[in-house]
């Protein structure tokens, strides 16, 4: 009986732990969220790149919008998987914000990408970035969506004309394996634009 006891504490404080672990996580993403946001709003208010924490070795570069499925996030550089722990980011095998070619970003099939399930062709994308001369703005429309085989990387090569790329793993949700990956490629439409106006209103993060 007393060993019944025994084991009913021991699973009690696993148990303990295990949710006092899941909240802290929660609250570390959620704080992440927020001073990464801020530090977009403070690039785009100077012109110069912010760190959302002293020690971050990432910071805000763009702001990716689509419309139709009311996804709102913030790019970080650098698609390591530190960073991408954070929110999506861009693979540096891309193009930079602002350059010609094929700017290429990447993001969590469970977190950050997993609106893009419900993508369709002809979808409006709408990416922000900033430098020196203020913050600019380019619209883009979904022409492809593939679902390819992890060594399948012809739809993240560099192009010739500018094209945005988004990448995530396949399939969508958390289960345990996702060995394909889901591919997303949209062209401009039209040139980049001067945008004007104050700062965007800070949104709920989500995940």
């Amino acid at each position: 009986m007393k060993a019944l006891r025994n084991a009913a504490v021991v699973i009690l404080i696993a148990g303990a732990c295990l949710m006092g672990r899941a909240l802290y996580l929660h609250a570390k993403a959620e704080l992440a969220g927020i001073l990464i946001r801020r530090a977009w709003v403070a690039s785009i208010q100077s012109g110069e790149a912010h760190k959302p924490w002293p020690w971050a070795d990432t910071h805000p570069i763009a702001r990716l919008r689509i419309p139709r499925l009311s996804y709102d996030q913030i790019v970080l550089e650098g698609a390591t998987a530190r960073t991408l722990a954070f929110g999506p980011a861009r693979l540096m095998a891309g193009a930079g914000m602002g350059e010609a070619g094929n700017l290429v970003l990447a993001g969590h099939r469970t977190s950050w990408f997993r609106d893009l399930e419900g993508i369709e062709a002809g979808d409006e994308i709408q990416v922000e970035w900033f430098d020196r001369h203020g913050l600019h703005e380019r619209v883009y429309s979904v022409s492809v969506i593939r679902v390819m085989e992890p060594g399948n990387v012809a739809l993240l090569a560099p192009t010739a004309d500018d094209a945005l790329t988004l990448i995530t793993c396949y399939p969508f949700g958390n289960g345990p394996t996702s060995p394909q990956r889901f591919v997303v490629r949209a062209s401009p439409v039209g040139l980049s634009r001067i945008v004007s106006g104050e700062p965007f209103a800070y949104m709920p993060f989500s995940s």
